[in-house]
């Protein structure tokens, strides 16, 4: 009987060991954004060079602290858009309107949940247009502030 009760008792273990392990491994599977970042630049006071391409253009980064992050883009793309998701300056997710930026330089603001969002400037103005609609100006200003 004794026998009967260990082994009664170790099946009940590896059933709830089971069952924890499984909990686990789904609990990253429930995000699903078109891209991902994959750079993040701190402000170091300096500007960042990054990419490779005949084209250049400045982008700046306003955090929701106010620290800004400046980079020095080099590309081949021929949106602004397009440019800064194939190095990983920016990620969103597709709308009816166009990509919706969510994340830049590593920081997510979303404002559905924080009130929050990602402005699109350009040469100091405000974007008629969006980041992944908008066509690279050979040195021209790009900035995301968030507001």
């Amino acid at each position: 009987m004794n026998k009967f009760s260990m082994k009664k008792l170790l099946s009940i273990l590896l059933c709830i060991a089971l069952i924890a392990a499984l909990a686990l491994s789904t609990v990253g599977c429930s995000k699903n954004d078109k891209t991902e970042p994959v750079a993040s630049a701190e402000t170091s006071g300096g500007t960042v060079s990054m990419g490779e391409g005949e084209t250049s253009f400045l982008f700046n980064v306003v955090d929701p602290e106010g620290k800004e992050s400046h980079f020095e883009i080099h590309t081949d793309e021929k949106t602004v858009g397009a440019a800064l998701l194939s190095l990983g300056l920016i990620a969103g997710e597709d709308s009816d309107y166009g990509l919706y930026v969510k994340t830049v330089n590593g920081v997510t603001v979303d404002y559905d949940q924080d009130g929050k969002y990602w402005a699109f400037y350009v040469d100091g103005e405000y974007a008629a247009t969006g980041v992944d609609s908008t066509d690279i100006t050979a040195g021209a200003t790009y900035t995301f502030k968030a507001e």
